[in-house]
């Protein structure tokens, strides 16, 4: 039986009142469950405590994912497939992910990013929210690193239920009160086993076709 090719995934996100951290946990969880190696990742927060401790919500996630490490360039060198989150702010990705985006110029020019798998997820208060617009920005900067995006679809039949082929979103409305449910993490686990296992085709292609040169 032949050994399945080793899978490195990262999963690299901000959240603040916690809705994309649990997304980021399912897709984690997920694509361990797939053989993957996988490192969750929080990028640094940029507000300042007092803004954190005037939303009860924001203060209870910073304390309940304050045991996951913070993301570093070197999680990006690692990995083989790196799954960003983010929510959506004016449908755009948050100002915390961008600084992270940010600091990876120098892997950037030494084409260290280039040839891994990207994909994305987010969430919004409101149901046309920005989802789409946002994955899509957060693309444009794969494109400039030279990555692969493998996006989910409509691949599964699930998908017809949540409806968004640009990656996993939720609705968490104004204050967070809606929490993710099974449509939200069953895109998560569709994404999470269709990153894997294209990012394992990948690198099994390349394997072959460096052996052939």
């Amino acid at each position: 039986m032949t050994t399945p090719t080793p899978v490195n995934v990262a999963v690299i996100y901000y959240s603040s009142t916690g809705t994309v951290a649990e997304i980021a946990k399912e897709l984690a969880e997920t694509a361990e469950r797939s053989g993957a190696e996988v490192r969750l990742r929080r990028v640094q927060e940029l507000a300042p405590q007092s803004a954190i401790d005037s939303n009860p919500a924001w203060a209870a996630n910073a304390k309940a994912t304050a045991d996951i490490p913070e993301a570093t360039p070197d999680d990006m060198v690692w990995a083989d497939a790196v799954l960003f989150g983010s929510p959506t702010r004016y449908g755009n990705v948050t100002s915390q992910l961008k600084q992270y985006l940010d600091t990876l110029g120098g892997l950037w020019q030494e084409g260290k990013l280039a040839d891994k798998v990207y994909s994305g997820f987010t969430a919004s208060a409101t149901l046309h929210g920005g989802q789409e617009s946002t994955l899509l920005a957060l693309y444009n900067t794969m494109h400039h690193f030279g990555g692969i995006l493998v996006a989910p679809g409509y691949t599964d039949p699930s998908k017809f239920t949540d409806g968004n082929p640009y990656g996993t979103s939720h609705v968490s409305g104004g204050e967070g009160e809606l929490a993710v449910e099974e449509t939200t993490l069953t895109a998560a686990k569709v994404q999470a086993e269709r990153v894997v296992k294209m990012t394992r085709a990948l690198k099994r292609g390349l394997a072959a076709a460096e052996d052939e040169d």
